[in-house]
């Protein structure tokens, strides 16, 4: 606390408002610590990260296209009727894992599908063995 000198009528007065100049210089050098020591601290392991890349879509005839509609429905490589069930589905993915080169699934979903229903297709997908699963997305528009 800080205390006030030489009052008006000879008495003492004591001031109660905190000097926060002290409070100050040590924040500022605190803060040139923290700035200086913050390297030595966040030693991270130096790795490469991958670049961004946009590739063009170009549907290969041996690829694997899944639709789910904003219904849920699965519709195999783009067939008007849906497949019955996720047993019919994993049974034809069966089918195609086993092929040499084994194909890419590329799953086109719609914007408001459930969550729930594009996880149950890749989980299928994943249970029949299929390695590349990718997505099929709408390239951001262009101002």
């Amino acid at each position: 606390m800080a205390m006030q000198i030489g009052g008006d009528e000879g008495e003492d007065q004591v001031n109660s408002t905190i000097n926060t100049t002290p409070l100050v210089d040590i924040m500022l050098v605190l803060l040139i610590i923290f700035i200086i020591t913050s390297p030595v601290v966040l030693n991270l392991t130096k790795v490469v990260l991958p670049a961004e890349k946009n590739d063009p879509y170009n549907p290969d005839a041996k690829n694997v296209i899944i639709t789910v509609s904003k219904d849920g429905d699965i519709y195999w490589r783009g067939l008007r009727k849906p497949v019955a069930s996720d047993d019919e589905l994993f049974q034809k993915m069966k089918e195609v894992a086993v092929l040499i080169p084994q194909p890419e699934v590329h799953i086109r979903g719609d914007q408001n599908a459930r969550y729930e229903a594009i996880g149950k297709t890749i989980l299928t997908v994943q249970r029949a063995g299929i390695s590349k699963v990718g997505f099929v997305l709408e390239p951001p528009a262009k101002n």
